[in-house]
């Protein structure tokens, strides 16, 4: 079965049609390179696309030729060196086409192909088959911001807001409508006059009196304006609302003694994902990150993850300072509200109880959804046991176990993949 690629350029020379195919041909390779892009990159670093690079073996195109075997007799054109029945060397594979590791006076080969994805082509391999669960746009969850536009014009205004266009044109309409009866008789006169001096001399009283309409005619004509007061036009400009939504994202993380370096790296991972996935449904993202141990602290970014405090684990801290936060400036009625909380599940067992009634009584009636991700290797902690009733509770709240960084994925899958109808 023959097939036909299409060569022909698109727009900034470049093959839509091809791109695409291509993309459809390395879809697994670019994917795996993907998911590995956001190990050196901040939760809100996605101004640009990444690059992939693909073996240059893997992207010959197929084609047609004989197979190896058999007796041929063949000299190519600008062979200078054989002759029929001289047999050629087998090359001992040592140098050349990139293979080896001994230096060599022949051959050549290519490196890998890099492969440039867009900003958008990026985040659609990421996002693939998933959608943010709950996902409820209320009409106080979309702020309505103003912005200046055009509503036609107004016959008042500063003279700044003049439109000139439009004022002629309404002056030249108002002369035509004024000046057109006038024109129409004195027309009719000026013909009266030509027959009456065929008959009459210049000075008889009939014509004298026609010529003294005609000249009342026109100047009634030319004291109509040339433009008047009543045809300015001036630029009319409201202000429109426009619709706008946002959101925010809590990121919640224990950084008490036993979350080491690893489990810190694990979690940044995972918040990054939930915010690219955030950027997508909402205009607006803001990011509001705890850390605690016995305490809880809103930070930035660089101390969220990178700061060497630690200590014991206290969880109902953060959930406290949250509900505080959002009391004082991500109202419900306002904000799409989302959290994300990673822990490796050691708490102070008093304390894991007064972290279930916070989230039932307190932060779950507020938030659209509540992540809860268990980082470690064991047997789930106390606090994932005291969870699980907000969990039968709630729909809006899941809640995952990550034992490696190979988790993360699958695991923000789960939890936002899409739901059957």
């Amino acid at each position: 079965m023959s097939q036909i690629i299409d060569r022909r350029l698109n727009g900034k020379n470049k093959s839509a049609v091809n791109r695409t195919r291509f993309i459809h041909r390395f879809k697994n390779q670019i994917k795996r390179a993907v998911a590995d892009a956001i190990n050196g990159r901040s939760i809100t670093d996605i101004e640009h696309g990444e690059n992939v690079r693909i073996p240059s073996k893997d992207i010959s195109e197929p084609v047609f030729h004989h197979g190896h075997g058999g007796v041929r007799e063949q000299i190519h054109p600008g062979n200078r060196e054989f002759v029929t029945g001289d047999r050629v060397p087998r090359p001992d594979g040592k140098g050349g086409k990139g293979r080896g590791n001994k230096a060599s006076n022949q051959g050549d080969g290519e490196d890998e192909f890099v492969f440039e994805l867009s900003r958008d082509e990026f985040l659609e391999f990421f996002f693939e088959d998933l959608e943010l669960p709950d996902l409820i746009k209320t009409e106080l969850a979309k702020l309505e911001s103003e912005k200046i536009v055009r509503a036609g014009y107004t016959v008042s205004g500063v003279p700044s807001n003049i439109n000139v266009v439009r004022s002629l044109r309404g002056a030249l309409s108002r002369r035509i409508a004024l000046q057109s009866p006038l024109r129409k008789k004195l027309h009719e006169k000026e013909e009266d006059l030509e027959r009456l001096l065929l008959r009459l001399g210049e000075y008889e009283p009939a014509v004298v009196e026609l010529k003294r309409e005609i000249e009342t005619l026109k100047r009634r004509i030319n004291s109509v304006p040339f433009i008047d007061e009543f045809d300015l036009r001036y630029n009319n400009r409201i202000r429109q609302r426009s619709p706008t939504t946002q959101a925010v994202m809590f990121c919640i993380m224990d950084v008490s003694g036993s979350m080491d370096q690893e489990k810190k790296d694990i979690a940044k991972r995972f918040f990054m994902l939930l915010y690219l996935f955030l950027t997508r449904t909402y205009d607006k993202i803001e990011l509001v990150f705890i850390r605690h141990h016995t305490i809880a602290l809103e930070v930035d970014e660089q101390d969220f993850f990178y700061s060497r405090e630690t200590g014991g684990t206290v969880v109902s801290s953060a959930l406290d300072l949250m509900h505080q936060i959002i009391a004082e400036r991500y109202p419900s009625n306002l904000w799409n509200i989302y959290a994300a909380q990673a822990s490796d599940g050691d708490n102070w067992n008093d304390d894991s109880p007064i972290c279930r009634d916070i989230l039932m009584e307190k932060v779950m009636p507020l938030v659209r959804y509540f992540a809860y991700i268990e980082i470690t290797a064991d047997v789930h902690q106390n606090l994932w046991h005291e969870y699980l009733s907000v969990k039968k509770r709630f729909a809006s709240f899941a809640m995952q176990r990550i034992e490696s960084i190979s988790d993360i994925y699958p695991v923000f899958r789960k939890l936002f993949q899409k739901q059957a109808a």
